[in-house]
């Protein structure tokens, strides 16, 4: 196996991870709010809203290992067992679940369906928050990529912007694991916004909701914008908003980028441990399905 790709896909599982636990802490505050509370946030220290332990990741985490674990149980696809997966996470009482989330899996579990029908406030970013799974299980299979992406994420959203992203990042993840560069990301971040407006960065609105155009928008503007994983989710999170989930895609994209090698190492200590093994693991096994 190639070692510098198990390098970047271990920096984008467990980049993204420290990004959800480094953002939750400042979830739903202002940049005003934080810089008064904080200075600028900088550790895995735990709280906000949720009253979190230091390290403890939020949905963002676990709905991806949710995912990458149905996965890896059938060695392959299996929508329903992605959706049975989903249902059993959102019953075993979580710390936080999105609003959009939980109404998508209640109509599975209520229904048995797959797919809701298209909504405008299903624009969220509950869909494309869990997507690394799929990305780490297809490198090499863009078809894959896109049918397997679109099918997860209708679970529960079923919106044009939320697929489009969903697919943007799910690209640029991919192509950076793969080795490509920055200017390959750029190509994908500029496919999106000529195919939805909306999604245009430059210059920055400085929202980061959890609406998925601002999200995107956040995690672009600071991934393309800092020069080292630290700096790109330092600057993320203390953007506030949705910060557990701008940090964790930030954290995904950035450890793609720069590597496991480049995450602090007091963030990969501080990272829940029952949650860095599980990754660890699935990171492995995901990887192998490519050959």
């Amino acid at each position: 196996m190639n070692e510098q790709l198990m390098n970047r896909a271990l920096g984008a599982y467990l980049g993204f991870a420290c990004g959800d636990a480094l953002g939750a802490t400042v979830e739903f505050m202002s940049p005003k709010q934080i810089r008064k509370r904080y200075g600028v946030h900088t550790e895995m220290i735990g709280g906000g809203w949720l009253g979190l332990e230091p390290g403890q990741v939020t949905d963002d985490t676990q709905m991806s290992l949710a995912l990458g674990q149905a996965i890896i149980d059938h060695q392959g696809w299996n929508l329903r067992a992605v959706a049975d997966n989903f249902l059993s996470w959102l019953e075993s009482d979580p710390p936080d679940v999105g609003n959009t989330c939980r109404r998508g899996i209640l109509r599975y579990r209520d229904e048995g369906l797959l797919m809701g029908l298209p909504r405008e406030d299903d624009a969220g970013n509950g869909a494309c928050m869990r997507n690394l799974p799929v990305v780490l299980a297809t490198l090499g299979r863009p078809d894959y990529l896109e049918l397997w992406s679109l099918e997860q994420s209708r679970i529960t959203h079923n919106n044009s912007l939320s697929d489009a992203a969903t697919l943007a990042l799910g690209r640029m993840t991919n192509a950076l694991i793969s080795g490509q560069g920055f200017d390959t990301c750029l190509l994908e971040a500029e496919s999106l916004i000529n195919q939805c407006s909306e999604f245009a960065c430059n210059p920055y609105p400085g929202k980061a909701s959890g609406y998925i155009v601002d999200t995107v928008q956040t995690v672009l503007h600071y991934f393309f914008n800092t020069d080292s994983f630290e700096s790109c989710l330092v600057a993320t999170v203390n953007q506030g908003g949705d910060a557990d989930t701008t940090g964790a895609l930030a954290g995904m994209l950035a450890g793609a980028k720069y590597g496991l090698d480049q995450i602090p190492e007091r963030w990969l200590a501080q990272l829940d441990s029952r949650v860095s093994t599980e990754i660890r693991g699935q990171v492995a096994t995901l990887i192998k399905m490519n050959n």
